[in-house]
């Protein structure tokens, strides 16, 4: 589990490639090269963080001003530093990934993810003899989440102990697979690093209050997948406290990641156990190209599936899981942020099967403003809570967003060529009917 690369004559194992994703890399420095659409931001003060939270805040009031239910999308890369963002993911892989190796020495390697469940007196035993924890401390620990009468741990709970884990004095030590000593878990996070995360969690707070008091939904963008366990740990955590009655936080999965089926039922189990409202936009994703750009010069696997089609494979078995969440609790929200027109007849078809109406306002779609209005506009017709999507910026960043809208979703231009024939068709209807000008 250590965050080293191998020496040239080692060989690579499949864990050391893994852990190449959440490293440092020079070549990716500001994260733009490959990417021909929206900024990510790297700086070294905290106050441009500010200054970005407070363009969010007069976002938040505008959206408040136009629309009833409105939303505003903010993305975390620009209230954190991204540096640290990067290294709390490594963080989170590493914990995670401690949980998975006791799952295969307990011999339950390649179950699902909320299949897999450790007996507990075995990990304790397990924790002992790595030298993590003596089998009182662990214990202490379990008790102290509410685990001391469970005889299994699964991944939420283990979770859910690096989160109170953090808060002592005491470091947290973890194996080095290498050399077999203990090092620190928390060991890159510096006293400064301590206070990032503090301001994050501030600044989100400040936003998500904004937004409850204005009665705007908060959308969290999904990033690059070397951000994204940072990012997603941060969103859950400020959906722990403001989805308390309904969904104020939504978090982002982007479904051409392989893992993301596993990232969306694990939260929605977890809103389950703390019963609070899972919200949650659902988008294919942004940075296909380089995200495996990344992975071939650093060596480690692609995350991205391998084909479009398995994309939207993975796209309807996420839609179709929180759809399922719908009908059973009631306590589930789901954006489909999509421009393609087979997964909106998916979603109308499923939803119709599983007596979710339009007016129960649980399921939305969303589009970019100026594309695929013919999808829009008849679901907005129908009764269907719709949005359009309105990026804001310098025309110098906001033009290669737009251009990368239309690179991610295959066959775009053959829908805009039908959007223009079917526009054209409508204008010669309303000449021969001599209500060109007529807005019914």
């Amino acid at each position: 589990l250590v965050g080293h690369g191998p020496s040239p004559s080692s060989p690579t194992t499949g864990a050391d490639k893994r852990e190449k994703r959440f490293r440092a890399h020079q070549g990716f420095g500001d994260h733009q090269a490959g990417v021909t659409g929206a900024h990510t931001y790297f700086y070294a003060d905290e106050a441009k963080c500010d200054q970005h939270m407070e363009t969010f805040l007069r976002c938040i009031d505008a959206s408040s001003g136009s629309s009833d239910d409105g939303f505003s999308a903010i993305k975390l890369t620009a209230l954190a530093r991204p540096q640290f963002l990067v290294r709390f993911s490594e963080v989170l892989v590493k914990w995670r990934r401690l949980f998975h190796q006791m799952a295969t020495e307990q011999g339950q390697a390649g179950r699902a993810v909320l299949d897999t469940k450790l007996e507990l007196e075995r990990l304790q035993e397990a924790l002992a003899s790595l030298g993590i924890a003596s089998k009182a401390e662990s214990q202490q620990w379990f008790t102290e989440e509410n685990l001391g009468t469970s005889s299994t741990v699964d991944l939420l709970h283990w979770n859910s102990l690096l989160d109170s884990r953090t808060k002592l004095p005491k470091p947290l030590l973890i194996p080095n697979r290498k050399t077999g000593q203990l090092e620190p878990l928390l060991s890159r996070f510096s006293e400064e690093e301590e206070l990032q995360m503090k301001r994050v969690l501030q600044r989100m707070d400040v936003l998500a209050k904004r937004a409850m008091e204005k009665g705007v939904r908060l959308m969290v963008d999904a990033e690059q997948s070397y951000f994204q366990p940072a990012i997603s740990h941060l969103t859950v955590q400020t959906q722990r406290r403001f989805n308390r009655s309904q969904p104020v936080i939504y978090n982002t999965y982007q479904c051409y990641l392989k893992e993301a089926y596993n990232n969306v039922t694990g939260d929605v189990e977890l809103s389950r156990r703390e019963r609070w409202h899972f919200g949650t936009k659902l988008v294919r994703g942004a940075y296909m190209e380089q995200e495996r750009e990344r992975a071939a010069q650093m060596g480690y696997e692609d995350p991205i599936n391998p084909t479009y089609e398995k994309t939207n494979e993975m796209y309807h078995r996420c839609l179709d899981y929180v759809l399922e969440e719908i009908r059973q609790s009631r306590r589930a929200s789901v954006m489909v942020a999509s421009h393609n027109e087979d997964t909106v007849k998916f979603t109308l078809r499923r939803m119709m099967e599983l007596g979710i109406h339009p007016s129960d306002k649980k399921v939305c779609f969303g589009q970019l403003l100026g594309m695929c209005d013919q999808i829009t506009f008849p679901l907005g017709q129908a009764g269907f809570p719709v949005y359009k999507y309105v990026p804001y910026g310098p025309v110098k960043e906001v033009l290669p967003y737009l251009s990368r809208r239309a690179q991610e979703n295959r066959g775009f231009m053959q829908r805009a060529n039908r959007e223009r024939d079917l526009l054209w068709k409508e204008v010669k209807r309303r000449v021969l009917a001599g209500t060109l000008f007529s807005t019914e």
